[in-house]
């Protein structure tokens, strides 16, 4: 069996890490490996029209090479007092999306090495996490999605990306013998497919639709839409 999961990244069984080869090869692996991964991209883009105001703050948790942070920053271009703060606890990534951010010293932009958790949040009119939140312990969880809630002003949105389970165990057979279909076709051999499958063991857990919408009116949610949907993988916008 290969230890590679694809795209020149190298993975053990219950060990994925986003740090090293992952950092480097980040990209190209999760725009492969995510439908409607850019597709996603412009889609928050477009939906910031909605929320980003002339003054103000913006997160992305989890924000990895910082490729939508930027995305979102030009786009909001017309607007060069709002700030955009992407997070990340992986110091590997931080440091690719500081290398990009120098070719686009015009935009306010700062990336953080910080566990969400612990970062002193100025009100937000927009909080993205984009597939993060599946990476995040369960026992902590809705401790940061009450927090994101707690930091945003009232009329701003949240954006929740998630892989998320099927309702019950048919659907959750269908969705993932579809998503290994998907996978097969955009290049992946076999070996790569159970190389990342079991790396992600104890790493990677999602929710299903329900858990996710229930976590969010936990922590004070209760305007909520599904955005996008693709087989396992879904987005929804939440409004405080």
């Amino acid at each position: 069996m290969s230890n590679t999961v694809g795209d020149g990244i190298g993975a053990q069984r219950g060990n994925w890490k986003f740090s090293g080869e992952a950092s480097a090869n980040f990209d190209a692996h999760v725009s492969k490996s995510v439908p409607l991964y850019t597709e996603g991209h412009q889609l928050i883009c477009d939906l910031s029209d909605f929320f980003i105001k002339p003054d103000s703050t913006i997160y992305e948790v989890g924000c990895s090479t910082g490729s939508l942070t930027l995305k979102l920053a030009q786009h909001n271009i017309n607007k060069p007092d709002a700030q955009f703060i992407g997070v990340d606890i992986e110091s590997d990534m931080i440091e690719v999306a500081n290398k990009k951010a120098l070719d686009h010293d015009d935009l306010n932009i700062e990336f953080l090495c910080e566990d969400m958790i612990n970062v002193d949040m100025k009100k937000a009119d927009m909080i993205i996490c984009y597939y993060t939140i599946q990476f995040v312990r369960p026992s902590v969880r809705q401790d940061l999605i009450n927090k994101l809630y707690q930091n945003l002003n009232w009329g701003g949105s949240l954006l929740l990306f998630e892989k998320v389970r099927g309702s019950d165990a048919r659907f959750q057979d269908v969705l993932t013998a579809l998503y290994t279909d998907y996978k097969l076709r955009t290049g992946y051999t076999p070996d790569d497919i159970i190389t990342k499958s079991r790396s992600l063991k104890g790493v990677l857990e999602p929710f299903s639709s329900l858990a996710n919408i229930e976590m969010l009116n936990r922590a004070g949610f209760s305007d909520i839409n599904t955005i996008m949907k693709y087989l396992c993988f879904e987005g929804f916008l939440a409004i405080k």
